[in-house]
């Protein structure tokens, strides 16, 4: 089947949370990761079946479920999953947060690499953990990992988790296997166990691969846990449903108290269909929704080569969040956030909230249709313009 990306679905008055946080009609949402396209067609028909079943009450998780994840993690990432590892959640947000609940204890720390997905320092801050960064290294437009530092920091023996972001948001990179090693050897070394946030590992481009991190190693797999979610690459976060992959016995008893404690285990019968549709049928899909967002990436680098040239696109090898380098523009990615939205109605993320280094960055979703793209690249061109001529 070939799918319609171009396609402008309107999603303004449907309590879409991207849409409609912002009280202006002619609202251009280029933050929230939330993809702007129709899902496939038989997640819809699945979906459409189990609604005319007309009775929506609780579900308990088929072995069609897990089949369809292990499946779907062999074909896709060559990682040969086991039922008895796969635990089921409503999301992976709240996995994260009942994780570093059950793994540390008030006063640890557990380390993450700034600039990095905003909810690991609520999840941390909550449960009483304290946050310590290996900031990631920006050298000639591009991000790499202090290794050294990172071993410093691991050392330490309060530091008793790190949380990897596998493919990386916001800065889109695609750990290579040699970088994962290397990480994964020191967090041995020092008795740090690692968290895997891989939700967006099934959106990674042409000339990229993402290696799941207990792919590794036998020891990699059982000092380890990892969440995985239809979520991002279906485009079914309302859905809420993922799932945890611990292979340890002992680490997974402990693992489900924890989640059956913060109640995050029940999926719906929604959750249920979605999944099994989308990891049975979607590929299809998602082969096709990839080369459009790439498009859309080629679309806007030569938009700002073109226009706003003194700006800096990195490169995106996975996810389809954009982290633009906005340095020249001599102001606070705060201050570009509330000039995008006040005087042309253009949402996006602003660096800022992704910790250290990060606020002369700003994250743009370019999951959607070109012609919001464009019109969207056409309203920060209109803001950023003046902006860099007032810095020349």
């Amino acid at each position: 089947m070939i799918y319609n990306f171009d396609k402008t679905i309107v999603r303004r008055g449907t309590d879409s949370v991207k849409w409609n946080q912002q009280n202006y009609e002619d609202l251009i949402p280029l933050w929230v990761a939330d993809m702007d396209f129709p899902a496939a067609q038989p997640i819809v028909d699945a979906l459409s079946e189990r609604v005319r079943h007309a009775i929506y009450g609780y579900a308990s998780v088929p072995f069609a479920f897990y089949r369809a994840i292990m499946n779907w993690s062999f074909q896709r990432h060559k990682f040969a999953l086991q039922q008895g590892w796969l635990l089921p959640v409503i999301g992976v947000v709240p996995a994260l947060s009942a994780l570093v609940k059950a793994l540390t204890a008030p006063g640890d720390k557990i380390l993450v690499q700034e600039p990095v997905y905003h909810c690991f320092f609520s999840a941390i801050e909550r449960n009483g953990a304290e946050v310590v960064s290996n900031d990631l290294k920006y050298h000639d437009g591009q991000y790499s990992i202090d290794f050294e530092d990172f071993e410093s920091k691991a050392s330490d023996p309060r530091v008793k988790v790190f949380i990897l972001c596998s493919p990386h948001n916001p800065a889109g990179r695609v750990w290579t296997r040699a970088e994962l090693e290397r990480l994964g050897d020191i967090c041995l070394r020092h008795h740090v166990f690692v968290i895997s946030d891989e939700i967006h590992c099934d959106l990674v481009f042409d000339g990229y691969t993402h290696i799941p991190f207990g792919s590794i190693s036998a020891s990699f797999l059982s000092n380890s846990i990892t969440c995985i979610a239809p979520s991002k690459t279906f485009n079914l976060a309302g859905l809420q449903v993922a799932t945890v992959v611990a292979a340890d016995p002992e680490l997974k008893k402990k693992v489900q108290l924890a989640f059956l404690a913060n109640e995050i285990s029940s999926v719906s019968p929604f959750a249920i269909t979605g999944l099994i549709a989308a990891y049975e049928s979607g590929g299809e899909w998602l082969d096709q929704a990839l080369d459009y967002i790439h498009a859309n990436y080629l679309y806007l680098k030569d938009f700002m080569t073109e226009h706003l040239s003194a700006l800096h696109v990195l490169p995106l090898e996975g996810t389809y969040l954009v982290w633009i380098d906005c340095s020249a523009l001599g102001v606070s990615s705060r201050k570009l956030g509330q000039l995008l939205l006040e005087e042309v109605h253009v949402q996006v993320n602003v660096g800022a909230m992704y910790g250290k280094g990060s606020d002369n960055f700003i994250r743009l979703n370019i999951a959607c249709s070109r012609d919001i793209l464009n019109s969207g690249l056409l309203r920060l061109k209109q803001v950023f313009l003046p902006l860099l001529q007032a810095a020349e």
